[in-house]
């Protein structure tokens, strides 16, 4: 049922909400409610994130809108506070479904006093030592050589954790990953990756970096598995993620695994108007009707438990006091003090720095007189 090196994306659900093949008996009407609000809750944080982001209470956003499914269903194929995840910048729907609070996503976009980073990262990229959701990292691909070597030392020291680490598909044009999965291969480490294909790296174009027909088939020169599977289709996701990361933990070695999905936002706010500049209104519309939120609406629909429009305007209405709510109350922490600067560093703090801190402690003194 689940094989590597297809020429096909893996599918469960066609674009239409049907069944392709079986339906796995987890996945009940309730389960699939449960997925759908977990990815109504992801597209509306990022809705709002963009609201913020406009009226100057945060400076960077990296939209994921469109990738839910790929993000949400991999939360659901992990053993979350367990495994170690070492994420792309894209990876706040990842963080939500292990349960990371949102009150803490928005504290750290918003870089205020209860932000956990103390406002030192930039915006939207978070970490979670409770979920073992390391920082998340700006340089494209920076996090594949120390995920692999994560994942090496959990081999060497015998547990039964596994190293997740994702990235786009812009990653795959850097050395950092060539250099992580030749890592991981050759030392044959519980190391998943999972590239979230999602067909621009800024304004390049997948076919502009790559001669290779997938990212997937990459995975054969590093002696590992590789997957293909429709990551817009939360059944599928979910199916070989969980497949994939059960001969992982097994021991078995390293996998790739490709989850073909859509960017329908702009890359970040840096990001030119996307669909002016560097890719065309109809090639959005056409992924747009793959939406993955969509397509469980209509898997319920055929299974005779469709969502209202009421059940879903409520969804949203939620989402929305969540992230209010998280932001008056990040807001209200008010911004942090400049002496953190100087401390969480060294167990004693050197000469110089303390200089430095004495410095601008004059400075600051003498501008309020």
């Amino acid at each position: 049922m689940i094989q590597p090196f297809t020429s096909d994306p893996l599918r469960w659900v066609s674009e239409d909400g049907q069944p392709v093949r079986d339906l796995p008996v987890r996945f009940t009407p309730e389960v699939l409610r449960e997925l759908h609000g977990e990815m109504v809750r992801a597209r509306e944080f990022d809705r709002k994130l963009v609201t913020l982001l406009r009226q100057g209470r945060t400076t960077f956003y990296a939209q994921a809108s469109g990738m839910e499914a790929t993000q949400v269903g991999l939360a659901r194929s992990l053993r979350v506070g367990h495994d170690w995840v070492w994420p792309y910048y894209r990876d706040h729907a990842l963080g939500l479904a292990m349960g990371v609070p949102m009150a803490d996503l928005v504290s750290q976009c918003l870089g205020t006093n209860s932000d956990l980073s103390r406002g030192r990262q930039m915006p939207h990229h978070f970490a979670a030592a409770r979920q073992n959701f390391v920082s998340i990292s700006s340089s494209i691909a920076s996090q594949v050589p120390p995920a692999a070597g994560n994942a090496m030392a959990q081999k060497y020291l015998g547990t039964d954790e596994i190293t997740v680490c994702t990235f786009g598909d812009g990653a795959t044009s850097e050395g950092d990953w060539h250099a992580g999965m030749n890592m991981a291969g050759a030392a044959g480490a519980p190391c998943l990756f999972v590239c979230e294909n999602n067909q621009w790296a800024i304004s390049t174009n997948l076919r502009a970096q790559t001669a290779s027909e997938t990212i997937h088939i990459k995975a054969k020169a590093y002696g590992m598995p590789g997957y293909y599977v429709d990551g817009n289709d939360i059944v599928a996701v979910m199916e070989v993620l969980g497949h994939v990361a059960a001969e992982v933990r097994a021991g078995k070695g390293p996998a790739l695994v490709e989850c073909l999905t859509y960017r329908v936002g702009s890359h970040s706010n840096a990001d030119a108007d996307a669909e002016k500049f560097y890719r065309t209104r109809e090639e959005v519309g056409e992924w747009l009707a793959r939406d993955p939120i969509v397509r469980v609406e209509r898997l319920l629909e055929h299974l005779g438990q469709p969502v209202t429009a009421e059940e879903r305007a409520g969804l949203i209405s939620a989402a929305h006091r969540e992230v209010d709510e998280a932001v008056l109350a990040a807001e209200a922490t008010g911004q942090p003090d400049w002496r953190i600067m100087f401390e969480d560093v060294y167990a004693d703090t050197p000469v110089h720095l303390r200089e430095q801190a004495a410095f601008l402690r004059q400075e600051q003194e003498g501008g309020r007189a």
